[in-house]
């Protein structure tokens, strides 16, 4: 029998068959000695194969992942825990105000979804505030991220006609949804699934602010087919096993130069003949992106 994981609880999973049912299934043992260098060896969105012995559940295989999003371990510099997998699409909810969302965070985030090829959008929510920073911020957004090849969709999520182009772009897919607190991420959890009122509520409570240090996600099943997998933030996600030349790969308006720079392991800081820098100077790329690309460099060094 095969399912997918919808939750993990430590020794036990919840896991979602074929037919809509979830049920509960322990670890075979002989998959936790498997040689994985991450902290969890199953993870929400893993296929998985199930044996059913004496009235029990249990994980017999891990299918291959198409996918994954990955966060550093805190306390094992060379292991890493896998947040989720197989992820059909992202999308990260920003807001223009209230709270702010900042080029930084979106960056690091679509560096992040580039770097486990995972297709991306972004969904710039508070559409009707018409403040002067609201306004300004919200402008530059919507003029940055498209010239560079990203999707992003001006709405609101209290706008039921915002909601319903929300639920085409979600509709028979499996979905990651993540963004800084406040923007929106639990309304629209509610709106998708309007029967999930209590478990949006409890993941607040358990993965509260500052709390990232024991990271899981957790799929929904919402309306028009859609699966969500919830994530508590995004603070602590970093690139494993990324070489710093490696990095600009991972910035599209960078990545469509490197071909033509002098030296094949440019870092495009200060080289000579360097064609990213030449398009910075050109106002070809953004300085705003070419300063978060710096920050994560230095992260990656």
């Amino acid at each position: 029998m095969q399912g997918i994981v919808s939750k993990s609880t430590g020794s036990w999973y919840k896991i979602l068959l074929p037919d809509g049912q979830e049920v509960d299934a322990r670890l075979r043992g002989k998959i936790r000695t498997l040689d994985i260098k991450s902290t969890n060896p199953v993870v929400v969105g893993d296929e998985v194969l199930l044996d059913y012995v004496e009235k029990e559940y249990a994980i017999r295989e891990i299918l291959d992942r198409r996918n994954c999003i990955v966060r550093k371990s805190n306390k094992l510099s060379k292991q890493f825990q896998i947040i989720a997998s197989n992820i059909d699409h992202a999308f990260l909810i920003a807001s223009p105000a209230k709270p702010h969302t900042p080029p930084g965070f979106i960056d690091r985030f679509l560096v992040t979804a580039e770097a486990y090829q995972i297709p991306i959008s972004i969904l710039l929510n508070k559409k009707d505030l018409n403040g002067k920073k609201a306004n300004s911020h919200r402008e530059m957004l919507m003029e940055l991220y498209p010239s560079i090849g990203y999707e992003i969709h001006n709405v609101s999520f209290l706008d039921p006609e915002d909601l319903d182009k929300v639920k085409e772009l979600v509709a028979d897919k499996c979905v990651l949804l993540s963004g800084n607190s406040g923007v929106g991420k639990s309304t629209l959890i509610n709106a998708l699934m309007p029967d999930s009122n209590q478990k949006v509520s409890a993941i607040s409570k358990a993965y509260g602010k500052g709390r990232h240090t024991t990271t899981f996600a957790q799929m929904f099943v919402g309306e028009n087919g859609c699966r969500v997998i919830d994530t508590p933030g995004i603070k602590d996600f970093g690139m494993v096993n990324i070489e710093p030349n490696q990095v600009s790969h991972y910035f599209p308006e960078m990545r469509k130069l490197l071909h033509d720079c002098k030296f094949s392991n440019c870092l495009h800081t200060e080289e000579p003949e360097c064609k990213v820098l030449e398009a910075l100077e050109q106002e070809k790329i953004s300085v705003t992106r070419y300063i978060n690309y710096l920050g994560i460099l230095e992260e990656i060094s």
